[in-house]
């Protein structure tokens, strides 16, 4: 069962208007399936609005930051927890942890950052949670092209395509968990 889903995504408040739609869908979508938000902590960008959204429906949020991220990234005190650690490996760590299953929004280096690390993760069977990439206005379209040269190049093998799904809403996103939480 997935109860717990870890919410990598954009820390701007700058990314297109579409992509702040797709993530309070999601975070709206997670809390009405009583299904807890776990995120990199922070109060801005799609991050924030993700949170906000579940939190605003009642929901759980558990959030993750370092502490040197803490004022950057403007911690997000009205969680139903909010962890300060001291490391990045540590932050990695619980979001790995506490979730169930990961669905990556768009974001920048960090978002990328995560992705890959538990896309390697399943690779080498480290875990089996479900990865959803949400790829709104085709926002992964170049790295998923990316994915099929180094494949094609023999650098994985073709089961790479296993390791995630690819939705282009939050609904997609929404349906796929439903989907996998009946199938239990």
């Amino acid at each position: 069962m997935i109860r717990s889903v870890t919410v990598y995504c954009s820390s701007s408040n700058r990314a297109p208007d579409a992509y702040f739609n797709e993530a309070e869908t999601l975070g709206r979508g997670l809390a009405e399936r009583k299904i807890g938000m776990v995120f990199g902590g922070g109060h801005v960008g799609l991050m924030g609005c993700a949170a906000d959204a579940v939190m605003n429906c009642g929901g759980q949020v558990r959030g993750v930051i370092p502490r040197f991220l803490e004022e950057r990234e403007v911690a997000h005190y009205g969680l139903t927890e909010l962890r300060v650690v001291e490391t990045m490996h540590e932050r990695k760590m619980l979001l790995t942890g506490w979730a169930d299953a990961f669905v990556i929004l768009p974001g920048g280096f960090g978002t990328l950052d995560e992705f890959l690390e538990i896309l390697t993760w399943k690779h080498l069977g480290h875990h089996q949670k479900p990865i959803i990439l949400l790829n709104v206005d085709g926002f992964w379209d170049q790295l998923l092209h990316f994915f099929e040269r180094i494949a094609a190049e023999k650098m994985v093998g073709e089961s790479y395509r296993s390791f995630y799904d690819i939705c282009n809403s939050a609904e997609e996103v929404l349906a796929l968990i439903d989907k996998q939480n009946l199938c239990v």
